[in-house]
């Protein structure tokens, strides 16, 4: 027995599965506070199934609180900000390209030292730890706990980050340490404003993750708490507390693996239209495709996994405006839709009063939208439908079109037929299938770094040891070891470094490791 539950910004959703029975689904509003909403959910959920508490095994949830709190700047941590890499890189500090705001909300201490290591593992310059010792004894007078580091190349060779790291701690052992390697990509700059803003939400993720399992056990429910990642995978909750910047975009990635479920697709392009906005990404091999370049998030520059997906805003409560052109969005009524759409006795006119008057939906009262143009509800779908087909076709890289799964609570907006599809699926229980993504997701490691192919470690030897890797961080997180498989590989051949460099990525997966309600196996990554 697992509950899923995503948390949107007009729905929170919950299911209920046995095994690969929905037993139970629940759509309820979002609250303000976010976890006040979960506890709703999962009390509609329980009194709904009539399932007994001890049953459950496990608690999956998809969240927007971190990404939430970047994009507003509020509850983030003072960071400091370690850079190994002098004499190299002095010329472009940390954070140079952060928005301002977010720069006064995180307010760094900025340290620049010696470190770093070319891209075949050759040092910069050495370590120094008096330099370091110094370091934190700058972090203790300015009482500051959180610390990003990040060193030149460390997903190459991350001996630097470790030590420096330890040194810290030596010093200063209540600091909490983000380390590069273990969050970005190759890209200095991107990856330590990735592993910067990691830093800088760990103190709220022990807050929300506190929320969370108290919420569980508001409701009397015992079972392990998992949160969704934003590759379609799981991570537990001390997971979580280390690493908080896994869980942006895990509310698309959830909603596209409930469609591959629901739907039985593993190659498809998924269609997710919420109350506020539609998402549309592409599903190979029953994994969200991951953006190759950087992410923006919230103005930051990132470089770590993310899922390649295109929003708009169009969902069931976009307003829609007739005069002087047409144009429904990106405004939206959002969680008040139930109080402010015309169905449902309100005075604004949105995207589900098109749907209701079209006869694509029975919502509301569809009496109270008889009265629309006819001609203006038929422009309205018209418009709607084409633009989620533009989408669709922006996703395709290849000649070939792709079938579509339809799901999330707006997606009675979409007709049966779009425009250059060749099919289009709207599976039951569309409507929450970001919770079913939640509750069906599996346990992931990754790889992705640089190696050098030589005399004495050939092509075959460098993927042998890449895909030992990915399996063996996807076991250490927490997967069957007997259920773990390599699901992607890509290879990419460097040819701006010099020697005969390659990077290298590679996915393993696998599922859950759990003993059952009576025991749970707690894993710590």
């Amino acid at each position: 027995m697992r509950v899923g539950i995503d948390v949107g910004g007009t729905h929170t959703d919950a299911v209920l599965m046995d095994g690969t029975t929905v037993l139970a689904e629940i759509k309820t509003a979002t609250t303000v506070d976010v976890t006040g909403g979960v506890v709703t959910a999962l009390r509609e959920l329980l009194a709904a199934s009539g399932v007994e508490r001890a049953r459950v095994t496990a608690v999956m949830i998809g969240t927007t609180h971190f990404t939430n709190a970047l994009v507003t700047g509020r509850r983030l941590a003072r960071t400091a900000v370690v850079r190994l890499a002098l004499p190299a890189t002095a010329a472009l500090p940390p954070l140079a390209d952060w928005p301002e705001r977010l720069v006064r909300a995180v307010d760094p201490s900025v340290h620049l030292c010696d470190g770093g290591h070319e891209f075949d593992g050759r040092p910069i310059s050495p370590l120094d730890p008096d330099q370091l010792k110094r370091v934190a004894a700058e972090l203790a007078a300015q009482e500051i706990d959180t610390v990003a580091v990040t060193s030149v190349f460390s997903p190459v060779n991350a001996e630097v980050e470790e030590t420096a790291a330890g040194i810290l701690l030596a010093e200063l052992p209540h600091l909490r340490i983000s380390l590069s390697h273990r969050i970005g990509r190759v890209g200095l700059l991107e990856r330590e404003n990735a592993t910067v803003v990691n830093a800088c939400l760990r103190d709220l993720a022990d807050e929300i993750v506190d929320a969370f399992t108290g919420a569980l056990r508001a409701v009397g429910i015992h079972a392990p708490l998992y949160l969704s990642q934003n590759d379609g995978t799981l991570m537990d909750a001390e997971h979580t507390r280390r690493y908080p910047v896994r869980t942006f975009a895990s509310g698309p990635t959830n909603s596209m693996r409930g469609a591959a479920f629901l739907a039985d697709l593993a190659d498809c392009a998924v269609v997710d239209i919420g109350g506020t906005t539609t998402d549309v990404g592409v599903l190979s091999g029953g994994y969200p495709r991951q953006a190759t370049g950087e992410v923006d998030i919230g103005g930051v520059r990132t470089n770590f996994r993310m899922p390649d997906v295109l929003s708009i805003g169009l969902g069931g409560g976009s307003r829609v405006t007739a005069e002087p052109a047409l144009r429904i969005g990106p405004d939206s009524v959002g969680y008040e839709l139930t109080g402010q759409a015309l169905v449902f006795g309100g005075r604004v006119l949105t995207a589900t009063d098109l749907a209701v008057a079209a006869g694509m939906a029975e919502i509301g009262d569809p009496s109270l939208v008889r009265h629309l143009d006819r001609e203006l509800v038929r422009r309205g779908v018209a418009w709607m439908a084409g633009r989620v087909s533009e989408l669709v076709d922006r996703m395709r890289v290849s000649a070939s079109p792709l079938p579509v799964v339809v799901v999330g609570g707006g997606s009675v907006l979409m007709p049966d037929r779009l425009e250059g599809v060749p099919a289009v699926h709207r599976p039951e229980h569309h409507a929450v299938a970001n919770a079913i993504g939640a509750a069906t997701g599996q346990i992931g490691g990754e790889v992705d770094r640089l190696f050098a192919i030589t005399a004495t470690c050939s092509r075959a030897d460098v993927l042998d040891q890449a895909r030992a890797e990915a399996v063996e961080r996807a076991i250490a997180a927490g997967a069957d070891p007997g259920t773990v498989e390599v699901v992607d590989i890509d290879e990419i051949h460097v040819a701006y470094l010099p020697g005969n460099a390659v990077r290298v990525r590679v996915k393993a997966v696998g599922e859950l490791r759990l003993s059952g309600p009576a025991g749970i196996e707690e894993v710590r990554v």
